[in-house]
């Protein structure tokens, strides 16, 4: 009888967590998409690897993946869970606020850049159908990668990263269409059949969706688990991909359409920080079984023919955008950037692919040949990011510098919305002060939304969700929950990876607001000190002294005691025997 531990499965599993606990941390360091380091251990450890390579000493070649072909279940999980991702990234206020860049820019890159490598791939003499599937899969590019550039360079803002992340985002909001229609191209029942069926199961979701996800949600954030939030959130993307694939449709049309619906709710954010650990596991499963198919043989045997194809998608790619955002009437610089940024093939190019390739409209060697263009494109894209953002730094250099964009209104984060946070924001409110709160409880979030504010669910302790608040563009950051500890832990956190943000908190007393002012926020309120504050306020008024003196000696009371709790812990004795007693 076999050993558990010496089991294939187990074998490869663990194989796979050491290579994600190593890629992960490693790339993230080097400030490189990990996309490109799962895809490089798939091909060390599959069969054109270490794993076909017999010579190797024993200790190496159980470094391979024994069976390759057992991980396609958990690839397409992999790719699930990456489009449920995507959808969660498109909500209505988000295509809204870009609907005009979707339309002047998004569209007509996808669809000239789409064109142009039809045209391409039909002189060199592929079949319509390929050709066509093969197009679209080339012309996506990579939103990770994109998005990582330009937040690192600070451009995200600027007229180049305003242009990209449209069209971007348009891209992500394609994939379901062109998914649909290479299933529907290839469907034995016809095209029109297909797609009418592929129709109706979208509406469906949708339907269903919109009467059940916010019940289904509103109970597991009762429970206060986050196992059984991401039991709920897996139950989604089951039960969607399983709704397209029982129509003949790739299950991940059906993951996408759950994360567009669930992107329209309160608890969107803290979806996405429940399933994020798994979704770059389950991805880097994806990515590795993808580099598992790759054989490097094939650039030795036809080196001019790969890199010659790498180098035709690139230049293509970078020709049509670079004319289009010049015909829009953007600067050299604005479109030699974008163009750049946006010239390597995606990931989301590796999901098209193998819907094509399951479909039956790609097959043969021109799998493995699209399979090397989009991996080595993928390795190609920091590279042309970067080149392309020193590009149009040379020219703003030798040129006018365009205007910047007028800068949105950021907005203030409060965190807990209790009786304080709600205090605060009707002052936001009165000032016409944008603002977003996180309140952990999800019947005061429901309540709160019922009335149009903007209030989503979320357990802010969580590293995950505050990586989702986009905090580094926030005007400032105010913690209102009551409990002592946990607010000392976000605040030791927010100020760890923000350390030029405002952050106001609400202390208990003033050895606490000592505490926080140790820990670096901004501004610290005790309660205790401001109750006897304005105490002291209403007594003066009742005994006639007039308000200006009385304001004007509560503001000086008030900056003494501030001074006091921000004084060293070597202060005398006596001024914190004083602070106490306040």
């Amino acid at each position: 009888m076999t050993a558990p531990f010496a089991s294939p499965g187990l074998h490869d599993a663990l194989i796979l967590l050491a290579a994600a606990g190593l890629v992960i941390p490693a790339f993230a360091t080097l400030r490189i998409s990990p996309v490109i380091g799962f895809i490089l251990v798939g091909i060390v450890v599959g069969p054109h690897g270490i794993g076909g390579a017999s010579e190797l000493p024993g200790w190496l070649r159980e470094l391979a993946i024994t069976d390759p072909h057992a991980l396609e279940p958990l690839a397409e999980i992999g790719v699930a869970m990456l489009l449920f991702a995507l959808g969660l990234e498109l909500s209505t206020e988000r295509l809204r606020t870009l609907r005009r860049y979707l339309l002047t820019l998004g569209l007509p890159q996808l669809l000239l850049c789409a064109a142009a490598l039809l045209a391409v791939l039909l002189v060199a003499g592929i079949a319509p159908v390929s050709a066509a599937s093969l197009a679209f899969a080339l012309a996506l590019s990579s939103t990770a990668v994109g998005l990582q550039l330009l937040m690192s360079q600070g451009r995200l803002d600027s007229h180049a990263g305003r242009d990209a992340f449209a069209m971007l985002l348009f891209q992500d909001i394609a994939i379901a269409p062109i998914l649909l229609l290479i299933a529907a191209s290839s469907a034995p029942d016809g095209f029109g059949l297909t797609l009418l069926r592929g129709v109706l199961a979208i509406a469906a979701i949708v339907i269903v969706g919109k009467f059940a996800l916010r019940p289904l949600f509103l109970q597991a954030a009762r429970t206060r688990s986050h196992e059984l939030f991401l039991a709920a959130a897996l139950v989604v993307i089951i039960g969607a991909a399983a709704v397209t694939a029982s129509v003949g449709l790739s299950p991940v049309i059906g993951a996408l359409a759950a994360g567009i619906m669930l992107a329209e709710t309160e608890y969107r954010r803290q979806i996405e920080a429940t399933i994020a650990p798994f979704q770059g596991l389950l991805l880097g499963l994806f990515l590795v079984y993808t580099g598992m198919r790759l054989d490097l043989g094939a650039i030795a045997a036809q080196p001019w023919l790969v890199l010659g194809a790498v180098a035709a998608v690139v230049g293509v790619k970078v020709l049509v955008i670079a004319a289009w955002l010049k015909l829009r009437g953007r600067s050299n610089g604005v479109a030699a950037h974008v163009a750049l940024l946006l010239a390597a093939p995606s990931e989301t190019g590796l999901v098209v692919l193998a819907a094509a390739v399951a479909a039956g409209a790609i097959a043969g060697p021109l799998v493995e040949l699209a399979l090397l263009v989009i991996a080595l494109g993928l390795a190609l894209a920091p590279l042309l990011g970067l080149a392309g953002g020193r590009i149009e730094a040379w020219l703003a250099g030798m040129h006018a510098i365009e205007a910047p964009l007028p800068v949105e209104p950021t907005r203030t984060i409060l965190i807990g919305f209790g009786r304080v946070g709600q205090m605060v924001a009707d002052m936001l409110d009165r000032h016409n002060r944008p603002w977003l709160a996180v309140e952990s409880d999800p019947d005061a979030v429901v309540k709160q939304r019922a009335l149009g504010r903007p209030v989503i669910y979320g357990d802010a302790r969580r590293h995950e969700l505050l990586e989702r608040l986009d905090l580094d563009r926030a005007a400032a950051v105010v913690l209102t929950i009551h409990a002592t500890e946990s607010l000392d832990v976000l605040a030791r956190a927010i100020r760890r990876d923000h350390p030029n943000l405002c952050l106001i908190a609400r202390a208990r007393d003033a050895e606490h607001a000592a505490r926080l002012y140790r820990i670096g926020v901004t501004d610290a309120v005790p309660e205790t000190i401001e109750a006897s504050l304005q105490l002291a306020e209403a007594v003066l008024v009742d005994l006639g002294v007039p308000m200006g003196p009385v304001i004007a000696s509560i503001h000086e009371k008030r900056a003494e005691l501030r001074a006091e709790i921000e004084q060293p812990d070597d202060r005398p004795t006596l001024g914190r025997r004083r602070l106490r007693d306040v």
